[in-house]
């Protein structure tokens, strides 16, 4: 063989070790590899773009030059970075280049695959003209205002939900965020108010109003919370004048719809109905639980909205970010706090009586240890800590957990027949799953919600009141969570149902299964029409699991009176971030239980989630908007 084709024989052998690359690669970081270097790129330029990839896949919008693998060494050396910037597949931004055209962007310190960063470019130029467009309002809310939108009520706890109402108008850009029980949604009730008075002064006519969330529950649970606060509105001790009429109507006029549906998603066609060409027929747009919204969602939503429509967005930004890529809300909120304009309020005072889980969660969102030990100290009865060293600790403790719902079940009858007419009580047996919830960290192993999910389910079919149904799938009592979307049937990923026993009319007693009535689309008006529940067949459903256990991810947007956080015993774990503990704690609106050791429960706290990418950065200064 001649030196020539050894080194070929060795350059196609380092090439195929290469394309299988590490192991932590996915098998679509591996196809981005192979697809560089099929089209004229470099070994190097192939690395970094598989590692961006893999890099998106942890939710990260771009890679950092200084990226490190999971043992902590970096992914690219020095030189290996400088030769990115000559790479005919990369567009250097720093150097004045043009994105468009290359599928790589090198900005900065950072790099990019195209869409990624187009996707941030753009949000934030959008953002940023939605801040600069702020005017004087025609109609500002002053003091008397104030009073008749909170019934009269003038306490010191609401003086940053005033402060909100007073600021919104005149803005198109408008970020409210805040935890539990801080009284997001009166404030966003009173802040639509008043920008509807103030696009009436302006066009000389109501707004036309949409109000969205990433999940249809969210968007229909904003809707119903909308509608129950213009009743309180009407009914409180100090009703609202007359002249705020036509305004709650253009409130109960609005529509609640997903973020995709209101967009007019092509689903597996691609694209939205609604774009920068064909602008979203709204006045005013409300985002709840944006806290959800991942990057290139956020990107549609801004392209679609019309220039001088007005955007509220609305969550906790101290919860877990998306599951897609980016963590937008967390860092509008960093933008918007670095650059303070008026047209961000961060409310904190929880309205809820019980507030002995507030100082815990506030802890938490600090990442204070000293405090969080204080408060679970000072909330005796509400919250208890049960170390989780082992599998055999876990199953004493789910033995422990399923004889408690066992319990739940019992007090709503969950063996007995029901009308299927009765409403009533087929909502008390729905109630079950929402005043009880293990949340786990991990969603596979041990420690995880799909084992910890069969192990409850195990339990539970062994309770001798259940015994007239052996080894079938179904059972009165079984939780279920929906894991795709079915249109059709009007059930959704994240529904979740509980089994009951119906009445027949030949006196036989039928299994379906629960499903709280939520219509795809409705109006804040209509958010109760035709509410409550229905009824399923079993074998109708569309897929789903067991929802004894959740992980932390999927209870977002929910609240459950008592909550049990699992934690994983191995303080290595990457999902051990301060987000997740929050969001999971935060659950709770009665009492919680942490399952964890104490090393674990530190790790936690001491380490923040922090997504790699520029965006808040571009927000608050405009850097690298090419």
């Amino acid at each position: 063989m001649s030196a020539y084709t050894a080194g070929e024989a060795f350059g196609f052998a380092r090439r195929q070790k290469m394309a299988h690359g590490p192991d932590e690669w996915r098998d679509l970081d591996r196809a981005v590899w192979r697809w560089v270097m099929a089209h004229g790129g470099d070994e190097v330029t192939a690395c970094a773009a598989a590692w961006a990839s893999h890099a998106e896949g942890q939710g990260h919008s771009a890679l950092p030059l200084a990226y490190c693998d999971g043992s902590g060494r970096r992914v690219l050396d020095d030189r290996q970075c400088d030769a990115l910037a000559r790479s005919p597949l990369v567009a250097a931004v720093r150097a004045g280049d043009a994105a468009e055209g290359r599928p790589f962007v090198l900005d900065g310190e950072h790099f990019y695959l195209l869409r990624n960063h187009r996707a941030e470019v753009e949000v934030a130029r959008a953002l940023r003209t939605r801040r600069d467009g702020a005017r004087a309002p025609r109609c500002p809310i002053d003091d008397d205002d104030l009073r008749a939108l909170f019934n009269g009520s003038w306490q010191d706890a609401e003086e940053r939900q005033r402060a909100a109402v007073r600021q919104a108008i005149g803005r198109r850009l408008m970020v409210l965020t805040g935890g539990p029980g801080t009284g997001k949604t009166t404030t966003v009730l009173r802040m639509l108010l008043g920008l509807s008075r103030e696009h009436a002064a302006t066009t000389g006519g109501l707004p036309r109003l949409r109000i969205a969330a990433p999940t249809g529950k969210a968007a229909q649970r904003l809707a119903e919370s909308l509608r129950q606060g213009t009743e309180h509105l009407h009914a409180g001790a100090q009703p609202i004048g007359a002249e705020w009429s036509p305004h709650l109507e253009a409130v109960l006029a609005a529509d609640a719809a997903t973020v995709h549906r209101l967009l007019g998603s092509r689903g597996r066609h691609g694209g939205y109905a609604f774009h920068a060409d064909e602008p979203l027929p709204a006045d005013i747009v409300v985002i709840d639980e944006a806290s959800m919204l991942d990057l290139g969602l956020l990107r549609a939503l801004l392209s679609a909205l019309r220039e001088d429509a007005v955007l509220v967005l609305v969550g906790d930004a101290d919860q877990l970010t998306s599951v897609g890529t980016g963590s937008v809300m967390m860092d509008i909120v960093q933008a918007l706090e670095a650059d303070p304009r008026g047209d961000l309020v961060r409310l904190s005072h929880c309205f809820r009586a019980d507030g002995a889980l507030v100082p815990i969660n506030e802890a938490v969102r600090a990442g204070d240890a000293a405090a969080f030990d204080a408060a679970l100290a000072a909330a005796t009865g509400a919250a208890t800590v049960h170390a989780i060293p082992d599998a055999a600790s876990l199953r004493r403790r789910l033995s422990a957990w399923t004889r408690d719902l066992q319990a739940a079940l019992e007090s709503v009858a969950i063996t007995m027949p029901v009308a299927a007419h009765d409403q009533i009580a087929l909502a008390a047996r729905l109630a079950v799953p929402r005043r009880q919830q293990l949340l786990c960290a991990l969603r596979e192993g041990p420690f995880g919600a799909t084992q910890a999910a069969a192990a409850i389910a195990a339990r539970l079919r062994a309770w001798d009141a259940l015994s007239a149904w052996p080894g079938g799938a179904w059972y009165p009592g079984r939780c279920v969570m929906v894991t795709r979307n079915d249109h059709a049937a009007r059930l959704y990923n994240g529904d979740v149902g509980v089994c009951v026993l119906v009445e027949t009319g030949d006196g036989r007693p039928l299994l379906q299964v629960a499903f709280e009535r939520m219509p795809e689309v409705s109006s804040v008006a209509g958010g109760t029409t035709g509410a409550g529940v229905r009824l399923f067949d079993p074998n109708t459903l569309p897929p789903h699991e067991d929802a004894f256990a959740l992980t932390v991810h999927k209870s977002q947007g929910s609240e459950y009176g008592r909550v049990a956080v699992l934690l994983p015993p191995d303080p290595g774990s990457p999902l051990l971030v301060r987000q997740m503990l929050y969001t999971g704690l935060s659950r709770a609106r009665v009492s919680l239980e942490l399952w964890a050791m104490p090393d674990v429960v530190a790790k936690a706290l001491s380490t923040a989630l922090r997504r790699h990418g520029r965006l808040a950065e571009r927000i608050s200064s405009g850097v690298a908007a090419v």
